[in-house]
């Protein structure tokens, strides 16, 4: 193979591969793939709801969320007794009888329950957004909401930094396990506001054009 040959294999490849990324960068930014976008994030943030939502009727997950109900200003008024948890809190996967005894009467599973139903209805309505607007406007505004209330727990719970053990890493920033969950909420947030706007924009464009039919018709009679 001659130099010359060489060369226009080279380029001849080259070519290939631009085209193939930039097809493949045209396929990012069409509408399809938009469409994609937000459907996939309408279902991923109907499953953490859904999913977490009905672990709230189990009692290890009830317990868990112990010390940010505890702790909220918002929340710990649903408890019979929010300054004694600490003493009571178990390990996930453990089974302590007389600290159950104390959840119970502590109404911990109670308010769990009445948790988790608010947290089904929103991963459905959610969800119910990949068929109907109006309920997914409903479900995203919802879910857009709630982590205004649990991002609100890094302020609130202790046991959302690293305790001082010992080490010199501990409290902020050096997040917890817990901590670090609750972290995490900020994806939903953004996640749902995406959603938010896009359905409503998606419904504003629906009313506009439903009104411009209906002045048209009017104007016809």
């Amino acid at each position: 193979m001659s130099e010359a040959e060489m060369v226009c294999l080279v380029h001849s490849e080259l070519s290939a591969m631009y085209n193939f990324f930039w097809s493949i960068l045209e396929f990012i930014a069409s509408p399809l793939s938009y469409r994609m976008g937000i459907a996939a994030t309408k279902i991923a943030i109907a499953i953490v709801f859904i999913w977490i939502g009905a672990l709230k009727f189990v009692p290890y997950e009830a317990d868990s969320i112990t010390p940010f109900v505890a702790n909220s200003p918002l929340m710990s008024f649903f408890y019979e007794h929010p300054a004694d948890y600490k003493i009571h809190l178990t390990h996930e996967g453990e089974l302590k009888p007389e600290q159950r005894a104390w959840q119970t009467s502590n109404n911990t599973y109670g308010f769990s329950k009445g948790l988790g139903t608010v947290e089904l209805v929103i991963g459905f309505l959610t969800l119910a957004g990949l068929f109907s607007m109006r309920l997914g406007l409903v479900g995203t505004a919802l879910a857009f909401a709630t982590p205004f209330v649990t991002l609100s727990f890094l302020l609130t719970t202790p046991e959302a930094w690293v305790p001082a053990l010992g080490d010199a890493e501990h409290g902020f920033p050096f997040l917890s396990g817990a901590g670090r969950l609750v972290l995490k909420d900020t994806v939903i947030l953004a996640g749902a506001w995406l959603v938010l706007v896009d359905t409503a924009r998606r419904l504003l464009g629906e009313m506009n054009t439903s009104t411009a039919r209906t002045s048209t018709k009017l104007s016809a009679l």
